[in-house]
């Protein structure tokens, strides 16, 4: 059990993200093109069961580790990934909602909480200074403005518009002040191979501002939502053209940074379809539909051979 808990670390709730932003496209799948719900069903209790899971190792590794968890939360360049956990339970909130009502307003509101403080605590210690270079990396992005559009995500599902611009404010503006920052540390000093996995959470703000944008303003789709979505398939393109560049880091945890991206650029096209889009996103939204769910598919399947594997490796 100690090796266990030692080796539960913060981006394990990345899975969340890319299955419960899966299953909410097959719900919006189902919506629009008759696809069956139970698919969407299935993985929204997946992600959910997923976030119990990671959610209570975690609580167990600060409860008897208390040393190595604080001391991974005060990474310089990966202590941010924890924002992950209030992100992951707006999340499971959403996926959990519909099926039991009450837990699902529960966790949005333990969520939207966490997200607000924990944003706040990490930007206050970034307001400080001395950050090196090469610790500025996309995973910057996650308690503000990851945490931010998702909440703004959440507040529409349960009925609560006004929070959701606020929310949405919060990471749209983190996200453009943000943004000219890391890529000029991009353009100056690249990415080592060990870091390249965080680039997947570049490709997620343009995508899950247009789904949290699409949601909070539910008429038909504007040129605004379609600007977002736009940025969304370019960023998309250039990570197409850096595969090669990416595939030089071996695949592990940190290949879930790129789902909830993958997930959300597919999500954004079939609600813009949904909300009266026409051409060119309607011939693209099948297109992008089959290749979010071929590539988290394939994370997913190499994440569950490394798993076994590690268990067989296990002594005793």
């Amino acid at each position: 059990m100690t090796s266990l808990l030692l080796h539960m670390r913060p981006i394990f709730f990345g899975t969340v993200l890319g299955i419960g932003g899966l299953a909410n496209g097959w719900r919006v799948a189902s919506r629009l093109w008759g696809a069956p719900v139970l698919i969407g069903e299935a993985l929204a209790v997946t992600a959910f069961a997923l976030w119990a899971l990671w959610s209570v190792l975690y609580a167990l590794k600060w409860r008897f580790h208390t040393d190595a968890a604080r001391e991974e939360i005060r990474h310089p360049a990966q202590g941010l990934i924890a924002a992950l956990a209030p992100v992951s339970t707006l999340i499971a909130a959403i996926a959990i909602g519909p099926h039991v009502p009450l837990l699902g307003w529960g966790l949005f509101i333990a969520g939207a909480a966490g997200v607000a403080l924990y944003a706040a605590w990490s930007v206050g210690g970034l307001w400080q200074g001395g950050r090196a270079p090469q610790e500025v990396t996309p995973i910057l992005y996650l308690p503000t403005v990851g945490g931010g559009l998702v909440a703004g995500i959440a507040s529409a599902t349960f009925g609560q518009p006004a929070l959701g611009w606020m929310f949405f404010g919060m990471g749209l503006f983190s996200w453009l002040s943000m943004e000219s920052v890391f890529l000029t540390r991009l353009f100056q000093h690249g990415l080592p191979a060990t870091a390249r996995a965080s680039l997947g959470m570049e490709l997620a703000p343009p995508a899950v501002a247009c789904v949290a944008y699409l949601s909070l303003a539910p008429g038909p789709a504007d040129r605004a939502a379609l600007a977002l979505f736009g940025y969304g398939c370019f960023l998309a393109l250039v990570m197409l053209r850096l595969v090669p560049w990416l595939r030089q880091q071996p695949f592990g945890p940190g290949a879930w940074g790129y789902t909830f991206g993958v997930a959300s650029l597919p999500l954004a096209a079939l609600k813009l379809v949904e909300q009266g889009a026409g051409a060119p996103v309607t011939q693209m939204a099948l297109a992008l539909f089959v290749a979010g769910n071929l590539i988290i598919g394939w994370i997913a399947l190499r994440s569950l051979v490394g798993v076994i594997g590690f268990f067989r490796r296990r002594p005793g």
